[in-house]
């Protein structure tokens, strides 16, 4: 075998093997003095044209990699289900039958503070919007349900929400409820809010401090 077969074997088993590109001298420091590794590459870089795998340049450092007509091949997409917590649950409930509610109103029904996360995930995966800002001091961000959530859930329109009946026959709700119990109807009235401006996605701490007195921001 010749010596330039040879150094093109050496150099292809290093670039195959390293974790990252590697210079022309990072090559050279591995093997043996006086070898000609820009030739090596140039053969390497030749023989590999039109592969499957092609030795490319990134600054100044080589490494092998899909052709780039290959890469959807490497490509997986998977579907992972995911179980809503249960604040998630409690919250979107809260927003489905209070829409449009803020995040004070959600944490006042549910008597304990919203993390950040709980309500993120809900507009993550589409359930939850952004609706418009409460006429009230501070201007709050108010949310409500998608025409996701109602696809999801099989739900024609809000007016379709279990009523205390259903829920009951569920079992999701005390059979000795007050007789002025009353389900919330997202239907009904018109909402005192105004739409977002634009594209106005509000950070976590602007809303927040949206829906707090002036002297407790």
């Amino acid at each position: 075998m010749s010596d330039i077969a040879e150094t093109e074997r050496m150099v292809e088993a290093l670039l195959f093997a390293a974790a990252e590109p590697l210079s022309a001298a990072d090559l050279a420091s591995r093997l043996p003095e006086g070898v000609d590794v820009g030739r090596a590459i140039a053969a390497l870089r030749a023989r590999y044209q039109g592969r499957g795998v092609e030795l490319e340049c990134v600054a100044d450092r080589w490494r092998f990699r899909t052709a780039p007509d290959l890469a959807h091949l490497m490509t997986e997409e998977r579907e992972e289900q995911r179980k809503l917590s249960r604040a998630a649950m409690e919250t979107l409930a809260i927003i489905a039958y209070h829409q449009p509610v803020t995040r004070a109103e959600i944490e006042a029904v549910r008597g304990v503070g919203l993390s950040r996360g709980t309500l993120d995930l809900l507009l993550e995966i589409g359930w939850v919007r952004m609706r418009g800002r409460r006429r009230s001091p501070g201007r709050p961000v108010t949310y409500g349900t998608t025409d996701v959530f109602l696809e999801h859930f099989g739900l024609p329109s809000l007016a379709d929400l279990p009523g205390a009946a259903e829920m009951k026959a569920a079992g999701l709700l005390d059979l000795d409820l007050p007789p002025d119990f009353a389900i919330p109807n997202p239907a009904g009235g018109p909402p005192d809010e105004d739409p977002l401006d634009g594209d106005e996605t509000p950070e976590f701490q602007q809303d927040f401090l949206g829906d707090l007195p002036e002297d407790r921001r």
